[in-house]
């Protein structure tokens, strides 16, 4: 391949570097001893690539793979390779500071407790997270008690509660099928199947959880102490995630960039979903992180991957982290102006040669190919600006008319296997794709279909579309296996009532909902607060009251954790109902799948 030499073993040295332990056995379980990630079942990454595998994505991966316990720098730790993230552990005066406690809590106990092994039972004092992602809080409760009831301190970047809500619980059920192909959960772990997803291997799947920051950090430059150490902060909005901050260990030396800077090209949408990220900006903090921390720093490390370790090499790898981003921005948008679609500019892009050889700007998570695209929707939208494309047949009928114009579906799959043995798997993919949705009982067109997914993945640099395409061939041969995706019960405790009521309006079944109007209160004695809820013309919305506005069909009087005892279906005590309790039940019978999601029954 074209790139970096794969006898460059910089990144396998510094990988290892400061190793103290490894989790051994690599399994972590959660209470009824189900696994939830498991290290070990890895360990084929120590052989030869295979011809099923792209060797760049062979090689990333067997870095990824290396986990236990790391020391970073003196008082500063990172467990690794335990979940998608990392943990990274700074000791204190008297505990030790969490830093990013993984995706659930039976993986970042495991972390804790192995840290702890080797460093000494030092208590947690402190939690911060670096940005409203998932894979970043959602360990939360296996590193300090539910509810905080210690009062730990907890720091996240401003606007961390509002997005970490949206982006995992407003579009979560969509997110999680689409998470489904992401992460390659359901494929097998081995060299046809699962070897990583670039950024990490893939996501634990215990228990999430969230427990609310207890101090936003608000501005750059921004100083705290925490259990004595001293952490100066860069807030990083619209970068990697909308609530994202770096931050530097004037002692230490040490600078955390979040998950703006790994070792890889990021993603500007990320394929599961979510806001289009603004790459200007992107490239804008990283300088600004050189300019403020670059003399200062000896040591860089993030949320994912391995640290950077002296000043030149911490420079020079920001430098073509930022050129990276502001590259794919400003090439874009030239080339847009000379009237090109995302799709063209896609084929067009080419990176200068010293990041298109740089390891850490290969696309294993992000692609130049798919983050173009996506500066492309940032500015322009979902238009291409050709009038025929502005009102074409969804899939299925559209599909039934290319079948038909191209003599039927023998024709056409004759047509798709031709291309395929000519090496255009991309069009082969397109034809035999619209014999499937013409005709989702086509069993040839869908194994034809399969083959060419699984030849597409086994090729891909990209973990990513790797996973995405053989997760496809997957459910082409196999079906389509149902996976839970509601939101974690843990993450309850997180939501403000309002964001609770934007998940039920979410969920309000429209046109079923045309004709009724209904009103209820919501009354929080442990907070005093008062919301009118309204549901008018299919829109349910609701608002913050004083006095309570007129007569409404039903008000229910509780508390805020009666609440959340009500959204996850554990109980109805606690709540008083005056007026016509059947508001509820009719809200109720109006929202689609409101089990799990909302479980209210009513006395």
């Amino acid at each position: 391949m074209d790139g970096p030499a794969f006898n460059d073993r910089t990144d396998f040295e510094n990988a290892a570097r400061g190793k103290v332990a490894s989790l051994s056995p690599g399994a972590v379980r959660d209470a009824g001893g189900r696994v939830v990630w498991d290290a070990d079942a890895y360990a084929f990454l120590d052989g030869p690539c295979p011809e099923s595998a792209n060797p760049s994505l062979w090689r990333q991966s067997q870095l990824c793979a290396m986990q236990g316990l790391f020391e970073v720098t003196d008082g500063i730790y990172q467990v690794r390779g335990l979940d998608l993230s990392n943990m990274t552990l700074v000791e204190g005066d008297r505990g030790v500071i969490v830093i990013d406690p993984l995706v659930s809590a039976e993986t970042a106990a495991a972390a804790l407790a192995l840290y702890r092994e080797h460093r000494g039972d030092r208590p947690v004092s402190g939690l911060v997270y670096t940005h409203s992602h998932v894979d970043h809080f959602g360990g939360a409760e296996g590193v300090i008690p539910p509810g905080n009831p210690e009062t730990v301190p907890i720091l996240a970047p401003a606007g961390f509660l509002e997005h970490a809500v949206a982006e995992n619980v407003y579009a979560g059920t969509a997110m999680g099928r689409r998470g489904v192909y992401h992460t390659g959960v359901l494929l097998p772990k081995g060299p046809d199947g699962m070897i990583g997803t670039g950024l990490g291997q893939t996501a634990s799947s215990g228990r999430v959880t969230l427990v609310p920051p207890t101090k936003d950090i608000t501005r750059t430059g921004q100083a705290e102490v925490l259990d004595g150490v001293r952490i100066v902060f860069q807030l990083t909005p619209g970068t990697e995630a909308p609530a994202e901050m770096n931050f530097h260990f004037p002692d230490r030396r040490a600078l955390c960039l979040a998950e703006n800077a790994t070792h890889n090209l990021h993603n500007i949408l990320t394929l599961r979903g979510a806001l289009v990220r603004d790459a200007r900006v992107w490239a804008q903090y990283l300088d600004e992180a050189i300019e403020l921390y670059a003399d200062c720093t000896d040591v860089a490390f993030a949320s994912h991957h391995w640290p950077t370790w002296g000043r030149d090499e911490i420079v020079a790898f920001l430098c073509q982290q930022r050129d990276l981003y502001a590259y794919l921005h400003d090439q874009t948008l030239r080339l847009l102006n000379q009237g090109h679609t995302g799709i063209e500019i896609a084929e067009m892009m080419e990176l200068p040669p010293a990041l298109a050889n740089a390891w850490h700007a290969r696309g294993y998570y992000g692609s130049v190919s798919h983050n173009v695209k996506a500066i492309y929707q940032r500015y322009m939208g979902w238009f291409d600006g050709n009038p025929a494309h502005l009102w074409e047949h969804p899939p299925v009928e559209a599909s039934r008319r290319y079948v038909e114009c191209m003599g039927g579906a023998s024709k056409t799959m004759a047509m798709a296997r031709d291309y395929a043995a000519k090496g255009d798997l991309r069009f082969a993919a397109t034809l035999f794709d619209h014999v499937v949705f013409a005709d989702p009982g086509n069993a040839d067109a869908k194994a034809g279909l399969a083959d060419v997914f699984q030849r597409l993945g086994e090729g891909a640099e990209n973990g990513i579309w790797r996973n995405f395409y053989l997760t496809g061939a997957m459910e082409l041969r196999e079906g389509i296996k149902p996976v839970p995706t509601s939101i974690s019960g843990g993450m309850t405790a997180g939501l403000t009532a309002e964001q609770v009521f934007d998940s039920m309006a979410i969920r309000v079944n429209g046109p079923k909902a045309w004709d009724e109007h209904l009103t209820i209160d919501w009354h929080f004695t442990d907070s005093g607060d008062r919301h009118r809820m309204t549901l008018s013309n299919g829109a349910l919305t609701h608002r913050r009251t004083g006095t309570p506005p007129g007569p409404a069909d039903l008000t229910l009087t509780l508390t805020r954790p009666a609440l959340f005892a009500l959204v996850k279906g554990d109980s109805t005590e606690g709540v008083d109902l005056t007026g016509d309790t059947s508001a509820l039940r009719r809200l109720l019978a109006l929202m689609d799948d409101p089990v799990p999601n909302f479980p209210i029954t009513t006395p």
